[in-house]
């Protein structure tokens, strides 16, 4: 944990430096034309911009190498939160004495995999409405199956996994795959149920080995993702060492391999007869790593979404240095959901409703909200749907819609879709153009061509609570790849944005009125 520690020390130190780019921008603007302008824009603040984009850049390829699994980055995120003064909130008990009515700063957890902090002013009223950035967490992966014990082939041990979001194509092959995630276990003497995490970065433990081309017509696909994109993972030698009697004591024992038992145990640092149930998935260990002739990209496993997710969490910390709880009539949240590639129709999905309660409950502990009251602060709230989306690809020009193909580093994507796959509506628009020109941003567009299929987002369902939901997010490569790319200053100007959406969302969105 130290070394995540550091990792958010350099990441604040480098936000900050960003931040008086941005005021040094302004200042230089302002000064346009007068006497003295020409010594105030002698140095380049674009030049010095970029390299400290590209320290937030080398900051996410730690972060994401590091936290494999959805579980990793909640505990990382909640670890941070904490470091800044964030309170934890447990949501199986009381809220309203430990909120209150004086503002502060806090977060809670649901399910390891779905996370919702905030920060109340102690003027925030119910009119005030709420800020809200929510992306998911959740990325592709293959995940080990409840019952994951396979016949031996020919000597080979195999694992059974199942794809979760549209995995274990073609593009899975040939990847050296990690394992990580959520154990759960109980002591030796005690039936309390407790977790470890475990991540095996940066031993690999599986590969998907390929067919040869010289083997003709088989080696073409498409592949049977049952039968013929089944991991590797040993090809045990020597007499096996069956389970004994406590091992089979464990409700895992003939579920799973004994020796990958024995394996996750040893990870956890616990006995086989420990082990009580699974959440395990197979990913990339390859780090992302700059790439590009001037480093203009990152290449990296996982962009989606911990691009956006990323970027948020980090906007939310900035911002929680900088307000005073005392003084202010702001409510900002941020909220991480698991299971978007598969529907969020979960509890820790976005349809399970974490954000809502949280909400809700703070609301009346702050202000004695009510249901209709409720409606009202709704209304007046805004919620960014913070999602990467598609960037243009060269080699496939025809695919882009004109003057709807994002770029790398230039700037955040608004996601539009006349048939609401996306909830930006034309007032959104407006709003999310009108607060990047106040803190200083640079928009893009992106629409899908009428003979493509739109994907989908939280957005829609984070809009039946009655708030405007704006989609938008940083734009990437190879969505769906086991590895995908995006701009190395991407990053940067995702967080700059957020941050400034929670500066600014209100005196902004009080321009538009009733609208």
């Amino acid at each position: 944990m130290d070394e995540q520690l550091v990792i958010i020390e350099q990441l604040k130190k480098t936000l900050q430096l960003l931040t008086v780019e941005q005021e040094q921008n302004k200042i230089k603007a302002e000064n346009v034309g007068s006497p003295d302008s020409s010594a105030s824009s002698s140095s380049s603040p674009d030049v010095n911009a970029k390299f400290l984009y590209e320290d937030c850049a080398d900051l996410f390829i730690d972060f994401t190498y590091k936290n494999p699994t959805t579980y990793h980055v909640v505990k990382f995120a909640a670890n941070m939160l904490e470091k800044s003064g964030f309170k934890y909130l447990c949501e199986k008990g009381p809220w309203d004495k430990l909120v209150g009515k004086e503002g502060g700063k806090f977060y809670t957890i649901r399910n390891g995999t779905n996370l919702v902090a905030f920060v109340i002013g102690k003027n925030w009223t119910i009119c005030k409405g709420a800020g809200v950035i929510g992306s998911h967490i959740d990325a592709l992966a293959a995940k080990l199956k409840p019952a994951s014990l396979k016949d031996h082939v020919e000597g080979f041990d195999v694992l059974g996994v199942a794809p979760y979001g549209g995995t274990l194509g073609e593009q899975w092959f040939d990847r050296d795959l990690g394992l990580g995630g959520r154990v759960l276990y109980h002591d030796e003497d005690s039936d309390v149920i407790k977790e470890k995490l475990i991540d095996t970065t940066p031993h690999p433990i599986a590969k998907i080995p390929s067919l040869a081309p010289h083997f003709g017509k088989p080696a073409e696909g498409p592949f049977d993702k049952e039968d013929q994109a089944v991991p590797i993972v040993g090809y045990p030698t020597g007499t096996p060492v069956p389970a004994n009697e406590k091992e089979k004591t464990s409700p895992l024992y003939g579920k799973h391999c004994i020796n990958l038992l024995r394996f996750i145990a040893k990870q956890a640092g616990l006995k086989v007869c420990q082990l009580t149930q699974l959440d395990l998935d197979l990913f990339d260990v390859q780090k992302g790593t700059l790439g590009g002739i001037h480093d203009d990209f990152i290449f990296a496993p996982r962009l989606d979404d911990r691009l956006c997710s990323f970027a948020a969490l980090w906007a939310m910390d900035m911002y929680s240095h900088t307000v005073d709880v005392s003084t202010s009539d702001a409510f900002s949240v941020l909220a991480l959901f698991d299971n978007e590639e598969v529907g969020s129709l979960t509890r820790q999905g976005a349809q399970g409703g974490l954000m809502e309660s949280v909400i809700e409950r703070v609301a009346h502990a702050h202000a004695g909200a009510d249901g209709a009251t409720l409606r009202t602060l709704y209304a007046n709230s805004i919620i960014l749907s913070a999602d990467v989306n598609h960037m243009f690809n060269p080699n496939f020009k025809e695919v882009y819609l004109e003057k709807h193909s994002p770029k790398p580093n230039v700037g955040v994507t608004l996601s539009l879709d006349p048939n609401a796959h996306m909830a930006t509506d034309n007032v959104g628009v407006a709003f999310a153009e009108q607060l990047a020109r106040k803190n200083g941003d640079k928009l893009q567009y992106f629409q899908i061509k009428n003979n493509s299929r739109s994907g989908g987002t939280i957005g829609p369902y984070l809009a039946r609570t009655g708030a405007r939901v704006i989609d938008l997010g940083i734009a990437q490569l190879s969505m769906h790849s086991i590895r995908a790319a995006t701009g190395s200053q991407d990053v940067g100007l995702g967080i700059k944005f957020f941050n400034g959406f929670y500066q600014n969302w209100r005196s902004v969105y009080d321009n538009f009125g009733d609208l």
